[in-house]
């Protein structure tokens, strides 16, 4: 993965959920996507993408070796932020319990799918596998995050997602060593 490594996580989270979630849980795999909770358009969960921080779990200093002449820089690993929103379309009376049950989909999804395997995302180069982990924040925090204008706080969901590996493109020769002599002296 190069630069697109942040959008392809997106799109692997939002994928492991329509494969979960359709048609069981929603009738409709458009209903699901990457969206700022300002501009959900027609998503029933909403996945939003707060922020992005260099990985406390995962650094490389060490140089990958493209062949015997060349090395490229390390990747940069990166632990992304999600906030998870459910928008129920139904009735009124019926639309907290229908945002609740959607919730609850998303955690069981997340709990049991905690891996982003090779199969969700493009090889990347990444020595451990991205993990999704629910994250324990205060109502404080949450309410601070979803920051909606003129929209009341949802109840939403919080987790990270990584190591994500954004490989370097910088490279430079290296030499390798192809000739050695030894002497041994009394």
């Amino acid at each position: 993965m190069r630069y697109t490594a942040i959008a392809e996580a997106g799109n692997a989270l939002v994928h492991l959920l329509k494969s979960q979630m359709v048609p069981e849980t929603l009738q409709n795999p458009d209903h699901i996507g990457l969206c700022s909770p300002a501009d959900k358009g027609d998503f029933e969960i909403g996945l939003h993408l707060y922020d992005v921080k260099e990985s406390e779990e995962v650094r490389s200093h060490e140089m990958v070796t493209l062949d015997a002449s060349r090395q490229k820089y390390p990747p940069a690993y990166l632990t992304l932020f999600y906030m998870v929103t459910a928008y129920s379309n139904g009735d009124v009376k019926y639309r907290s319990e229908e945002e609740q049950r959607l919730l609850g989909r998303v955690i069981q999804v997340f709990h049991d799918y905690s891996v982003l395997d090779g199969g969700l995302l493009p090889a990347g180069g990444a020595e451990t596998e991205p993990v999704v982990e629910m994250l324990p924040l205060s109502l404080e925090e949450k309410m601070r995050i979803w920051s909606v204008p003129n929209t009341a706080y949802k109840t939403s969901l919080f987790y990270k997602v990584g190591p994500i590996a954004v490989e370097s493109t910088k490279a430079k020769e290296a030499r390798r060593v192809t000739d050695v002599s030894f002497s041994v002296r009394e």
